[in-house]
């Protein structure tokens, strides 16, 4: 596999390991645990090697956060863990009399750039560098951040270990005097984290400029510059500290670049651990100095450099598993079973997957439609099932729809189908989007708008729909020469890609007027970019249509339009939704009562009726009303008596098991030995599933299991 990361295998678990063990390598600084057997294998590890945590800690923070559409939910976090950790230390602080002669400025220092502990320097740099960088996207490329921000890393890096070589010359005091006013160190937020975050966030736009061999053969070369590179500073006359090398860019590029390209499924647990191992570290070392002193350990405990570290780390390690506890508990999940609610299953949906896998194309790859919710499923829950299934891109109807994922932390590509207003351009720009050109004259505004857009363009082959008819060569071409749009896909839609003679013979008509345009824009000098063609069913019946992206809607949840098209199916697809709803209360009508909406309904005998908490406000169809439609009640059949907007009634007088309220209802899915499948639904009420499913309303939680 020679790309970097491959692009089915995407997955961040070796990043969360790392964390882990940067944590450690922290904690390795602050307790010298080779002290005591060798000072200058020591220096190696704790002032030269170890340096690589905290940069790693950044590039981490920039890999993930400047993914989401801002990153004020990241910046909270932290600023109220900074708070928390500021509390925690307050009381050792004022203890050890380290804000005895404090001013208000050099607590606006401690505050703001030094952190309140010694360790605390982080989170405030964390957050600056963040907002500095943040705000250099927003109005430049990261070609153009990570320059301007190497260079307020050199600056800091002439302030820090390379100290040595300025002290006492005219830049020293005429420039670095003066900003030591200001910041006790550069190894902070304005000089040390930004580039850091800039180069994660540089990893996640551009993850495969080299492959993992060569950041696996590169990095024992880099790690040896950089030791000899901390030897050397180590031996000038002023090291005014020891944080910022130069050679720590490259250890740091290689080391995580071969990390991203490892598929290890996530570690949440790792995350947190680490987090919370460096907060409370300081805490273990005073913890374990305190605790040796009465047993007379300290010989063992403290004096041994080694075992100190062992020790200190267990320490941070137990309360840092007691803190992840504590808060795992605190906040407790939300329950999305009490109304009505979309359960989905995450087995169908792996199974669904691998299956349309089967029938790719060499060197094509599933683009999930997720549109209309993902077909009613949740999008946002689903976008986050397929980035572990290694989906690295998506696509959607509208911009709204795209911005929307954004918003829910999805970082993989995304593609809109539709109509984007000119009004709504912005979305593309600022939720990183990629438009379908629908037609020439559409092309030609976007372009005119002036910023440019990553867009797919869509040709017309036969659907008389959207995009350019294949036989404007000359537009499409005219649309390739574009200034302001980067072409990153081209594609069609088939109009009848069913396994009729009909639909096979007019599918291969397009597929024709397809490569025959792409092989005039080829002999017009046109670079072809990805191609798709192929949906859910022209995946199914037409697998040796090449093209780069397959765009599975329906049949990745497991269904095809009806249940004729599912007997034919060539693959055994399981579905993946299941719709459920609580029975709200239980009556029982006396003959002749009547119950419901122009009191439709009846009881010529006595009635039992149960009412269920979800109505055509829900989704479900209101023509499955007068025993149309049925629902499973601890497996057995309920008439649906009338669909309201917010309930439903059901007749349960033939239920020989009690129903109360509270039960759970089934409306499609299975109760124990009986079923009802979406087709059934589309049956009943004369449509196809994709509308049964994407008529789901979002009042419906949603759940997966």
């Amino acid at each position: 596999m020679t790309p970097l990361i491959a692009e089915q295998e995407k997955s961040y678990g070796a990043l969360d390991l790392a964390r882990l063990a940067a944590a450690f390598l922290v904690i390795a600084i602050h307790t010298s645990p080779l002290l005591s057997l060798s000072e200058p294998s020591d220096v190696i590890l704790t002032r030269i090697i170890a340096r690589i945590a905290v940069p790693l800690f950044f590039m981490i923070s920039g890999f993930f956060a400047l993914r989401a559409p801002s990153p004020w939910h990241f910046i909270r976090k932290n600023l109220l863990l900074y708070l928390a950790a500021m509390i925690l230390y307050l009381p050792i602080g004022i203890y050890a009399g380290h804000y005895t002669h404090a001013g208000i400025g050099q607590v606006l220092q401690m505050l703001l750039w030094d952190g309140t502990f010694y360790h605390l320097w982080y989170l405030p740099a964390c957050i600056t560098g963040m907002l500095i960088v943040y705000f250099l996207e927003k109005h430049m490329p990261i070609k153009i951040v990570l320059p301007i921000t190497f260079a307020l890393y050199l600056i800091g890096l002439f302030g820090d270990s390379y100290y040595g070589l300025i002290v006492d010359t005219p830049v020293d005091h005429f420039f670095y005097q003066p900003l030591f006013h200001v910041f006790s160190y550069t190894r902070n937020g304005f000089f040390f984290a930004p580039f850091f975050i800039a180069l994660g966030a540089l990893c996640q736009h551009k993850p495969a400029l080299i492959s993992r061999r060569c950041a696996l053969s590169w990095l024992p070369i880099s790690l040896l510059c950089l030791i000899s590179e901390g030897l050397f500073l180590h031996r000038t006359p002023v090291i005014r500290h020891d944080s910022m090398y130069l050679f720590l860019i490259p250890v740091l590029y290689f080391i995580f670049t071969f990390l991203q390209s490892l598929p290890i499924q996530s570690h949440p647990v790792c995350r947190s651990l680490s987090t919370w191992i460096y907060i409370v570290h300081p805490l273990a070392i005073i913890l374990v100095r305190a605790g040796a002193k009465p047993f007379a350990l300290q010989d063992i405990l403290v004096q041994n450099s080694l075992i100190h570290y062992i020790a200190v780390c267990l320490v941070s390690l137990g309360v840092s598993f007691v803190i992840s506890d504590l808060f795992t508990r605190w906040k407790n999940p939300v329950f999305r079973e009490g109304r009505a609610w979309i359960e989905l299953d995450r087995a169908a949906l792996i199974h669904n997957i691998e299956a349309l896998r089967t029938k790719l194309p060499p060197d094509c790859t599933l683009m999930p439609v997720l549109k209309a919710n993902a077909y009613g499923h949740g999008a946002a829950l689903l976008a986050k099932e397929l980035q572990k299934q290694g989906i690295n891109i998506v696509c959607v109807a509208t911009a709204a729809e795209g911005a929307a994922l954004r918003k829910q932390g999805f970082r993989q590509k995304i593609l809109v189908l539709g109509y984007t207003h000119p009004k709504e351009f912005t979305l593309l720009r600022r939720y990183r989007l990629m438009q379908t050109v629908i037609d020439a004259p559409y092309a030609a505004i976007l372009n005119q708008d002036g910023r440019r857009f990553r867009v797919h363009i869509g040709i017309d082959t036969g659907m008389h729909r959207l995009g350019e008819p294949a036989q404007n060569s000359t537009e499409i071409n005219q649309i390739f020469q574009m200034k302001h749009l980067s072409i990153d896909g081209i594609c069609t839609h088939f109009s009848t890609a069913d396994n009729t003679p009909e639909g096979r013979a007019q599918t291969h008509a397009q597929i024709e007027q397809f490569q025959h345009l792409l092989g005039q824009l080829q002999e017009q000098g046109c670079q072809i970019p990805k191609t798709h063609l192929q949906a859910s069913y022209g995946l199914l019946y037409f697998p040796d249509c090449t093209g780069s992206y397959a765009r599975v809607g329906i049949a990745l949840y497991g269904l095809l339009s009806s249940r004729q098209d599912n007997e034919h199916c060539p693959l055994p697809l399981q579905p993946v939704l299941s719709l459920k709803a609580r029975v709200a209360s239980v009556k029982t009508l006396q003959s002749g009562d009547t119950a419901g909406y122009g009191s439709a309904i009846e009881a010529r005998q006595e009635k039992k009726i149960a009412i269920l908490s979800i109505g055509y406000a829900d989704g479900l169809p209101r023509t499955l009303s007068e025993h149309n439609g049925r629902v499973l009640l601890h497996g057995c059949e309920a008439p649906i008596l009338q669909v309201c907007m917010d309930l439903t009634m059901v007749d349960i007088t033939k239920i020989p098991l009690e129903v109360n309220a509270g039960d759970t209802a089934v409306l499609i899915g299975r109760s124990e030995n009986n079923e009802i499948t979406a087709y059934e639904l589309a049956e009943k009420t004369n449509t196809i599933t994709n509308e049964i499913l994407s008529r789901l309303g979002h009042r419906l939680a949603r759940t997966i299991k």
